[in-house]
């Protein structure tokens, strides 16, 4: 991660812009888990999930990004290929905020003071974290109905998933002054905690651990995005 984060520091000591433009909107769409809780599918949508981005277009080949993103994540085992998990039936929803920053590529020049329409593919990355609710399942105190799903038991605590956000979208101009995009973003996070698989107390972790310990969490976000120019129009030259 130190590494992501340096890259990003040493952009900014690039000899200053003359004049920039500015994007703020909102992103739309769904999220998914995948954990070792519920299906193993790497895209498939389930919860809605809506957030606020702003950006700072630097050139026309890459800007900082910035979002606050909220989201519901579920996973249900019964909705797994897995037959082991479906017998399991465990189930989990984990309603998390993610905090992400850090830069936006375009493939082709994207200038957003020509008269022509513009479009590219895009692709962010950064450092992000989620805010969630520590969970852990506790079979021996859980006795669900048959056939029902066996639920976590929430810890009374919270913790911050730290990831690499990996987002692959495209983007063109519309309106003068809107910009729609349509992206789907895989976060890797440096946690095992989001779906009760690792608790965050030591004592209960012990006891209560299970999955594959050395395969981390994963959450994706698929939707469109629409945002609003505005500012100084670009010039986009050196000094």
């Amino acid at each position: 991660m130190r590494y992501i984060i340096l890259f990003l520091f040493s952009v900014c000591f690039v000899p200053n812009v003359r004049a920039q433009i500015y994007e703020v909107g909102f992103f739309l769409g769904n999220s998914n888990f995948i954990g070792d809780v519920g299906s193993t599918k790497y895209i498939a949508p389930v919860r809605p999930a809506a957030g606020l981005l702003v950006k700072w277009n630097r050139s026309t080949r890459h800007s900082f990004r910035a979002s606050v993103l909220f989201t519901n994540l579920e996973a249900r085992d019964k909705n797994s290929d897995d037959p082991r998990r479906v017998k399991r039936n465990y189930e989990i929803s984990n309603t998390i905020m993610e905090l992400s920053a850090g830069m936006e590529f375009t493939f082709w020049d994207f200038d957003l003071n020509s008269p022509y329409h513009q479009i590219t593919p895009y692709l962010y990355t950064g450092i992000s974290t989620a805010r969630h609710k520590n969970y852990y399942f506790n079979t021996t105190k859980t006795s669900p109905p048959p056939g029902a799903p066996i639920r976590p038991i929430y810890e009374n605590t919270y913790s911050w998933a730290y990831g690499i956000p990996m987002v692959l979208g495209v983007k063109t101009t519309s309106l003068e002054g809107l910009i729609i995009g349509a992206e789907i973003g895989v976060r890797y996070t440096f946690s095992d905690e989001i779906d009760g698989s690792s608790p965050d107390n030591p004592t209960r972790k012990n006891q209560h651990q299970f999955g594959n310990i050395n395969s981390n969490d994963w959450y994706v976000f698929s939707g469109i995005t629409l945002t609003y120019t505005f500012g100084n129009k670009p010039c986009y030259c050196f000094n």
